[in-house]
């Protein structure tokens, strides 16, 4: 099976859930219209960007509204959207939540991010998440982690032992640390042998620069397609039966010892 994935980065408007939802349906439309894609990745905290202060007012309740605005768009666009994430308020606090749905508008994953960045002081506004990131699209098994995931190599390991073939990330990474974002990223395609589908924003809040450069990298690690630091749409196709392929040529998941790990 192949897809055609595009990971939409833009420049987040801080604090302004509404103006962010009007420039992601522009985004999709115009997405669909020129590369008609099989899967859209957004990046981290799309509403609302890093205005972590004031989640409790600007947050989701329960993630309703943007379940409802995804399903929407997926369906009129007969697209998979793999949904960046939002700050989602519940009565047990706020989670940086991931939501997935397919293209008949059914949400086929939800993942709470797990490891909080203290750098940025997520640890004092938001709650961690519980559950893996595991979810299928067109019967195929896919995750989807949220950037700072993917310096903890053993939770990216969990999922693709548990059967992923991709591994979505959405992220707000910083500038300073481009070169770490772009060596994690092709590492953990690497070692785990799948196709990494990251999403990163662009642009500047009060506190931050980012640094886009979204990529798509295949189960050799190789850089399918590449962002800079505009506004830009990510485009790739993939081949799912190469990670078959990969894996076959060099068993890794056949001659791990975890009983020594």
């Amino acid at each position: 099976m192949s897809w055609k994935v595009a990971c939409i980065q833009f420049d987040i408007t801080f604090g302004s859930p509404q103006e962010n939802v009007k420039k992601v349906e522009k985004l999709i439309m115009e997405t669909v219209q020129k590369y008609s894609p099989k899967i859209i990745v957004l990046p981290e905290l799309w509403t609302t960007g890093y205005d972590l202060t004031r989640l409790d007012e600007i947050g989701d309740n329960n993630g309703d509204t943007t379940k409802k605005t995804l399903q929407m768009l997926a369906k009129k666009h007969n697209v998979h959207i793999v949904g960046g994430s939002v700050a989602k308020n519940t009565s047990k606090g706020t989670y940086n939540t991931m939501y997935t749905v397919n293209d008949e508008g059914d949400i086929v994953g939800e993942y709470s991010k797990l490891h909080l960045f203290q750098l940025m002081d997520e640890h004092l506004y938001l709650q961690p998440g519980k559950n893996d990131g595991l979810f299928q699209l067109d019967g195929e098994t896919c995750a989807g982690v949220i950037c700072y995931d993917i310096r903890f190599p053993e939770w990216i390991r969990t999922h693709t032992t548990g059967g992923a073939k991709v591994v979505f990330v959405v992220a707000e990474w910083p500038l300073p640390r481009l070169e770490h974002w772009r060596a994690l990223l092709i590492a953990r395609a690497i070692e785990n042998q799948c196709y990494v589908v990251a999403a990163n924003r662009v642009g500047k809040d009060p506190n931050n620069v980012f640094a886009g450069h979204s990529m798509i990298i295949d189960p050799w690690g190789e850089v399918l397609a590449e962002g800079l630091e505009d506004e830009a749409i990510v485009v790739s196709d993939i081949d799912l039966e190469k990670v078959e392929k990969v894996r076959k040529q060099i068993p890794i998941f056949e001659d791990r010892k975890p009983s020594y790990y």
